[in-house]
């Protein structure tokens, strides 16, 4: 029989609970919150509720896609200066904040080797974390710890959130509950593709242009 740890027991509870909010008449409230949450320190991604908003309720589809990228691009800048103020104190030491995160969050590892990647790929990491299951806090407190431009890191955040968001919302709008089984099953697959194939092509004509 498998095991299951307490931190798997946790994750379930929270999705369960964001779930539930599908139900509620608060439930585009929760939406915005559990957005601007999960782009700095929450677990669960909005998309749970988002899909479920939308399915109860779908011809306010885009409604709920517009309120869940404003939650979340809050919640990016929160994270980014979390990272830019927070996260180190001025001898260049980690806070508590920080490796409370690292205890909870997130690792050590993982957040330094971000720091890399920001310095060659700049707006084409915020875009891959905006939209593909990555997550996305990571690079939202790394890229204010990292000091990367601001104003392409919130650029990068609209599009790539914008682009996952309002994709969940047209496809409920258009096609229904009955997407929602294969949104489920497959969008992250879907949206790893379509940033693979996106990034490397711009790549590509950088290269040959």
């Amino acid at each position: 029989m498998r095991l299951i740890n307490s931190e798997q027991i946790m994750i379930k509870r929270l999705y369960d609970w964001v779930l539930s909010w599908g139900d509620s008449r608060w439930g585009a409230l929760a939406l915005f919150l559990l957005a601007l949450a999960e782009s700095s320190f929450f677990p669960i991604p909005p998309d749970v509720l988002l899909i479920a908003l939308c399915v109860g309720a779908t011809s306010r589809s885009f409604r709920f896609g517009a309120i869940c990228l404003v939650g979340s691009i809050l919640g990016a800048v929160i994270g980014y200066f979390i990272g830019f103020f927070l996260w180190q104190n001025a001898a260049g030491e980690y806070t508590a904040l920080a490796n409370l995160f690292f205890e909870h969050v997130f690792s050590v590892e993982s957040f330094q080797s971000v720091g890399a990647l920001y310095e060659k790929y700049n707006f084409w990491i915020v875009f891959t974390a905006g939209f593909t299951p990555l997550p996305y806090k990571l690079f939202t407190i790394s890229g204010g710890l990292f000091h990367i431009n601001f104003v392409m890191f919130l650029l990068a955040s609209i599009v790539s959130r914008g682009l996952r968001f309002f994709l969940i919302a047209a496809l409920i709008w258009k096609f229904g509950a009955p997407i929602k089984q294969f949104i489920d099953k497959y969008f992250n697959l879907l949206a790893i593709l379509f940033t693979v194939l996106l990034v490397g092509s711009f790549f590509l004509l950088a290269k040959f242009l």
